[in-house]
């Protein structure tokens, strides 16, 4: 598919520099495809990441989250609209963007025959650091991953953990002001995803700025201070995790898991007091609330009266996860 780009216009504020609490700007961004239909990939974005924060990009795939990505880190050219990163403008001072950029892929690039040293001084080579600090360098980052007992081994004998760990470490190694994570724990085991995590909080903790790309709504709200829902090309929403769950209308979620169910209870249940909606999604029912141990026997009784077959039932606050579906009608898994 072909690629529709232009010329954007030099901003002044990419001049600023250090002086700007924003390190990354982006201004009315839009990316186009064409071949033998038209698709918009990134359809007028516009944000800004402060400096210094842990900043989260959701979405399902197809939402635009890569693509953005692809333009920030001068991997691809926007059709229109502007984005500065630090004092640097996209398109046109990429050489400066990645003097200060570190990226980790989604889909690793270790060379797994080599050691993690090896691969570590290979990348140090390629990015230019001064050969008199890159070995120490090195230590420095194995130690900070705990892999200095197996500095010298080859990375296939690695676990999945320990590789992205690495990974991690190696778009680290040249001081970078802004690190780019895509999908950092996919793939990992929970034991793994909490060391990744940590890793994650030990770079932030260096004023490193870092954008996270994740399906996973837990680690969005573990690590993020501030995130933006993408869905189809467009910016739904942007703020930290508290507020983007304040934008549902209800305190809690009922959710019931059926066997069948009979449809003329739908209403019935929309009409209780204290209920704000009610959801049908893989056989179960998703039911928004202001008062949920209040609410949850008048529905139970409801259900039984229309001889529904429960199988589970769940009260739990609103995720970040709801918020998305209220959002957009569908999960990070669909669209």
């Amino acid at each position: 598919m072909a690629e529709v780009t232009g010329e954007p216009e030099v901003p002044e504020v990419c001049a600023s520099g250090s002086e700007s609490p924003d390190i990354i700007r982006i201004d009315d961004i839009t990316k186009i495809f064409q071949n033998k239909q038209t698709v918009t990939a990134v359809d007028h974005v516009s944000f800004t990441v402060k400096r210094g924060e842990i900043f989260g990009l959701l979405g399902p795939n197809g939402a635009g989250k890569s693509t953005l990505i692809r333009i920030l880190t001068t991997l691809m050219k926007q059709t229109s609209g502007t984005a500065c990163v630090d004092r640097y403008t996209v398109g046109k001072d990429d050489t400066g963007i990645r003097s200060i950029i570190g990226v980790c892929p989604q889909n690793s690039t270790l060379d797994i025959e080599l050691t993690a040293y090896d691969n570590l001084d290979f990348y140090g080579n390629l990015l230019n650091v001064d050969e008199r600090v890159l070995p120490e360098r090195i230590r420095e980052l194995l130690e900070m991953v705990d892999l200095t007992d197996r500095a010298y081994m080859p990375v296939k004998t690695f676990s999945g953990g320990m590789r992205r760990k690495l990974e991690i470490v190696r778009a680290f190694l040249h001081h970078p002001l802004i690190l780019f994570l895509d999908e950092p724990t996919i793939g990992l085991d929970p034991d793994s995803r909490r060391e990744v995590w940590q890793q994650i909080t030990k770079l932030n903790s260096e004023k490193t700025t870092i954008i996270l790309t994740t399906h996973y709504m837990d680690e969005a709200e573990k690590l993020c201070n501030r995130i933006a829902f993408m869905d189809r090309g467009r910016l739904i929403a942007l703020d930290t995790p508290e507020n983007l769950k304040r934008v549902l209308p209800t305190g809690e979620l009922i959710e019931i898991g059926y066997a069948t169910l009979d449809p003329a209870v739908i209403p019935v249940i929309r009409n209780r007091n204290d209920v704000k909606s009610v959801e049908i999604q893989d056989q179960l029912l998703r039911i928004s609330v202001q008062n949920g141990s209040r609410v949850l026997p008048l529905v139970l009784a409801d259900l039984e009266q229309h001889s529904v077959q429960v199988l589970t039932i769940t009260i739990r606050a609103p995720s970040l996860e709801d918020v998305f579906i209220y959002l957009t009608g569908t999960g990070l898994e669909g669209g």
